[in-house]
């Protein structure tokens, strides 16, 4: 009888065990990117919903009577001949049943006037409850996103946001829990934001998911170069500037209560860019004149999609890629062009905090904005290299050795005696000796037989046994 009663125990410790370390990988989708051209068209049948155990719809708004808008009927509804985006979005959980889908409220360019309005109104308030709640019913979706950006910082807003948005979302939870629908939310992750916009311990307490947008921290506004979302802060950074990275706002959610279960860390599938005012001086922190030039499929100025950024690479010549040691993200140069980004190699890095950290999971924006057609590699190589981490999900196939790699690519530098391999081909790697004049002269070498070079026991070995992943994607 104890035998069996302790194994019961063993067997519901690991059940719960299990439950707690499911990690959760949030994927939001720009609906606008039905318009795009070229390899950029993406229609919602080209997302793969088992690489997500959330699904977020962009965006619906509210009037600031409370009314709900549906921002793109073409896109969204079946009227008219439209694309009917809602239905088949949701029907994705066909293929992948575990998979929940959300619609999201509010974004950039919806503001925050009416949102302010609306939060600071006890009636109005429980009327976008009932009608959000109804929304999501109606079209079939599992939940609410809510995307108020921001409290209590921009034109319309009031210094009493950061109160009524907890309110507001004390409203919504409830009419939520009675309609069976998850409630989440996007916020802005650095502290120098959140602490404008939110009472932490209260908005977490109301949300099962907190989608940490940790990106946009440095771009065009601030005359100089820097990465859109880096890891650590860099030593030539001062002030508040050090505040800017991934590691600085997490640790300030935790220290302002936030409980890690509930918190998502936000990765960028874009980059930031900037146009140099000298292509000579491509330094981090180096002067800009203003954004970069506008990518062929997002056609933003100061933003590229990954993908734009990763055929760029693989098809013009005279792109420099570098990996900022400190920071622990690439940027890329070309001529006075200039883009801070995430990677293979940088996502790994940070899926790896997620799991050091015990966090949720991850969340991207966007999906439409990885390399989802597969044009420079492997399919979805960013979502995929989360899933691998977060969810053991299946390895990326490294690139074959005879895929073009950027041309003048930036080979590893020798910091120390003994070998390491290349960044982009997986059977190339470098003998580092001591020159005696305190640096060290570098020997190109390759694998023979298509082996691959062994980073572990530094020798070459069968491709099914090196886990190389071309930081070209």
């Amino acid at each position: 009888m104890r035998a069996n009663f302790l194994i019961a125990v063993l067997a519901l410790v690991a059940y719960v065990t299990a439950k707690v370390d499911k990690k959760k990988i949030v994927c939001y989708f720009g609906s606008w990117a039905v318009y795009r051209p070229g390899n950029g068209l993406f229609e919602i049948s080209d997302i793969d919903p088992t690489l997500c155990t959330h699904l977020v719809y962009t965006f619906i708004g509210i009037e600031e009577n409370a009314d709900v808008v549906i921002l793109d009927r073409w896109a969204d509804l079946p009227d008219g001949g439209g694309k009917n985006g809602y239905a088949i979005f949701n029907q994705l959980r066909g293929t992948s049943p575990d998979t929940r889908t959300l619609i999201a409220v509010g974004g950039w360019n919806q503001g925050s006037r009416n949102y302010s309005v609306v939060a600071a109104d006890p009636a109005l308030r429980v009327k976008l409850a009932d009608n959000l709640v109804r929304f999501a019913r109606k079209y079939g979706f599992d939940g609410l996103d809510f995307d108020w950006e921001y409290p209590n910082q921009r034109e319309g807003s009031s210094k009493a946001d950061r109160r009524n948005f907890v309110l507001l979302l004390r409203e919504l939870r409830k009419r939520c829990d009675e309609a069976g629908l998850l409630l989440t939310a996007a916020v802005g992750g650095a502290s120098s934001s959140a602490k404008k916009s939110y009472i932490i311990p209260e908005i977490v307490k109301y949300l099962d998911i907190v989608s940490l947008m940790i990106y946009d921290l440095h771009g065009e506004w601030d005359n100089k170069t820097g990465i859109n979302a880096p890891f650590y802060p860099g030593s030539w950074e001062t002030g508040d500037e050090r505040l800017l990275n991934v590691n600085e706002s997490i640790n300030y959610w935790l220290s302002e209560g936030a409980t890690r279960e509930k918190l998502v860390l936000g990765i960028p599938t874009y980059g930031r860019t900037f146009t140099l005012k000298d292509p000579k001086n491509n330094r981090i922190g180096a002067p800009t004149t203003g954004p970069g030039r506008a990518g062929p499929y997002t056609r933003e100025k100061s933003s590229l999609g990954y993908n734009e950024i990763c055929e760029m690479q693989l098809n013009e010549e005279d792109w420099e890629v570098y990996f900022q040691e400190e920071q622990r993200v690439p940027y890329a140069v070309k001529g006075d062009q200039w883009v801070g980004y995430d990677n293979v190699k940088s996502v790994t890095e940070k899926a790896e905090f997620v799991k050091t950290l015990g966090l949720g999971g991850a969340m991207i924006w966007s999906i439409e904005t990885d390399d989802f057609r597969g044009i420079c590699g492997a399919k979805y190589p960013l979502l995929k290299t989360l899933n691998h981490i977060l969810r053991n999900g299946q390895a990326l196939p490294p690139l074959p050795t005879t895929t073009k790699a950027p041309p003048h690519a930036v080979e590893p530098q020798c910091t120390s005696a003994g070998y390491v391999r290349d960044f982009y081909d997986c059977a190339v790697f470098y003998h580092c000796m001591p020159d005696g004049n305190g640096g060290y002269n570098k020997f190109r070498l390759q694998c023979p037989n298509n082996k691959h070079f062994n980073e572990k026991n530094n020798s070459c070995d069968d491709p099914d046994k090196v886990d190389c992943v071309p930081i070209f994607y």
